[in-house]
């Protein structure tokens, strides 16, 4: 079994097996590294290698223990994008190849999970998008007019196999679920030997590119002639990729209810945030997952009232026995709606996948599927349309501005905001809290055996100060989304260190001293005030 990173535990992690991998010793030579092992990594290996290519996958924790065992594993070609903002940002076509793609990822597992004898219950399910209001009634109609443009076929009801009534619901035949980690586990296993590696409890420290490309790594360096970045956010490009995806979290509980409720579908409300439900059968006994109650990563210190509400929410429409598990998951986000994935900005060997929303393990296996077809040089429909360097800025302007506000306005605010405390007693076991001690700021966290643990809260990715979050006890970063354990442990980049041991040295000033230097991974770093308030464009004109 596998363990998560808090007390919250997904329920993915008690219904899977997981084979352990060693870690990376010594050098080693491979034809791709791809850092990262979750659907995108897994999948990419595993096509990579059945071409015969040689590969080394490296991950910082366990197979599975990033975002791909923290999801709620829905696959589905109905985007978080609606139809309609789809067709306005990308146009008709662009439109039908993201719901192509989409929907060639659910077929690559179906039939990854038959051909293989896969016991991850694959499972084609019909998918509802629902509206409790009449309000959102209006909003139903035109999606499913937009969605039979662009070939989706859908039908509009007025009732749901939920057991509460809706004002309105789409359905969706042919979309699927299914359990991740077992599904990750039979792919995983095969890519190990014959030259190629997985290497656990690794961590990529840093990406050179050249002819071949040197990844150094907290254990060793790993020669490849490309790089896969699949580790969902972008840890090579620290800056400008940065500034058009924004990180989320997102809540899911799993839950025993009444028999009387048996339906296999996935669900949708029109709600903002919105909450999402399937259903899973393990060993005899039948779960109702719920999910929902977004919002920006750091943003929230008191994260454990989203569970409480999707609690509530589920015991207002259901019959509740029990609720067995809790957890959350790091969404990330694009500006203009659909992934990046393809070659890192002004790269010929560094690849990088971010962006999928809250379609992760379709967009995931998408991203898997269309690296290793560019690696392999072969022709994808789909390169032009997700390609990482691409700009839209009349299709995301606005979402651009609102997401791109928090990085300048946290890098100052958060060094002016008064600390929580002065005093470090007042603190709890488990509890955490930026304190000022004698001129400075720390991240402040004491451990259930009352040891004191004082980090420095500055995120080592950017610099922006990280924040205290209560129901995963862990520090999270507010402007890109950077997460670390309790005592300073890095749990998601795009930060590559852990948080800083604090020392009696001053307090760092309001603007970092150390920024990404230039590099042809990112020649527009560097600690200039346009890096603050001025959009910038992939590739210089």
């Amino acid at each position: 079994m596998l363990s998560s990173h808090s007390d919250t535990r997904p329920l993915w992690f008690d219904t899977a097996t997981i084979p352990k991998f060693h870690q990376q010793t010594g050098q080693v030579v491979v034809d791709v590294c791809i850092i990262g092992g979750g659907i995108t990594g897994v999948t990419a290996a595993d096509l990579l290698k059945r071409a015969g290519k040689t590969v080394a996958i490296v991950d910082v924790n366990r197979i599975g223990c990033g975002e791909t065992g923290h999801t709620t594993a829905h696959l589905t070609e109905v985007l978080d994008i609606d139809f309609q903002t789809l067709i306005a940002n990308f146009g008709e076509e662009g439109a039908r190849t993201a719901i192509k793609a989409a929907r060639h990822a659910i077929n690559t597992i179906e039939a990854n999970s038959k051909e293989r004898g896969i016991d991850c219950g694959f499972q084609r399910v019909p998918g509802f998008r629902f509206s409790e209001s009449e309000d959102g009634v209006d909003g139903l109609e035109e999606e499913s007019q937009a969605a039979l443009k662009l070939g989706v076929q859908n039908e509009l009801l007025y009732e749901t196999p939920l057991p509460f009534e809706v004002a309105r619901a789409i359905r969706f035949d042919n979309q699927a679920q299914f359990q991740p980690l077992e599904y990750l586990a039979s792919l995983a296993k095969g890519i190990e030997g014959d030259g190629s590696f997985i290497f656990e409890e690794t961590r990529m420290l840093d990406i050179h590119e050249g002819e071949p490309c040197r990844v150094t790594t907290d254990r060793g360096i790993i020669i490849a002639d490309d790089v896969i970045v699949a580790a969902n956010v972008p840890v090579s490009n620290r800056f400008f990729l940065q500034t058009k995806i924004a990180s989320y979290r997102t809540y899911a509980i799993a839950l025993k209810v009444a028999d009387h409720f048996n339906a296999s579908a996935l669900f949708w409300d029109t709600l903002d945030p919105y909450h999402y439900i399937r259903s899973f059968e393990f060993a005899g006994s039948r779960y109702l997952i719920i999910g929902g109650e977004d919002h920006k990563t750091g943003k929230d210190e008191h994260t454990a009232v989203h569970f409480q509400k999707l609690e509530d929410w589920a015991h207002e429409r259901f019959t509740v026995e029990k609720v067995t598990h809790r957890w959350s998951g790091q969404v990330i986000h694009s500006v203009d709606g659909l992934p990046f994935i393809g070659r890192n900005s002004l790269s010929d060997h560094v690849f990088v996948a971010t962006g999928f929303s809250g379609t992760g393990m379709t967009f995931g296996t998408v991203a898997g599927i269309l690296l290793s077809d560019l690696i392999l040089g072969q022709q994808s429909p789909w390169a032009d349309l997700f390609d990482a360097g691409r700009v839209k800025p009349w299709a995301a302007i606005k979402n651009y501005v609102r997401e791109n506000f928090d990085y300048p306005s946290h890098m100052i605010t958060d060094r002016f905001t008064p600390a929580k405390s002065t005093d470090t007693n007042l603190l709890r076991e488990n509890e955490g809290a930026i304190v000022r001690i004698g001129s400075k700021k720390v991240a402040a966290y004491r451990d259930p055996q009352g040891e004191l643990h004082l980090l420095s809260p500055v995120c080592p990715h950017m610099g922006c100060y990280v924040h205290w979050n209560d129901a995963e006890r862990s520090w999270d970063c507010p402007c890109h989304g950077s997460r670390f354990t309790a005592t300073g442990q890095l749990v998601n980049g795009p930060a590559i260190a852990d948080l800083a041991t604090e020392t009696n040295d001053e307090e760092a000033p309001m603007i970092p001293e150390r920024y990404e230097q230039p590099s042809p991974l990112n020649p527009f770093a560097g600690p200039t005030l346009s890096m603050f308030f001025c959009p910038l464009k992939d590739k210089p004109t």
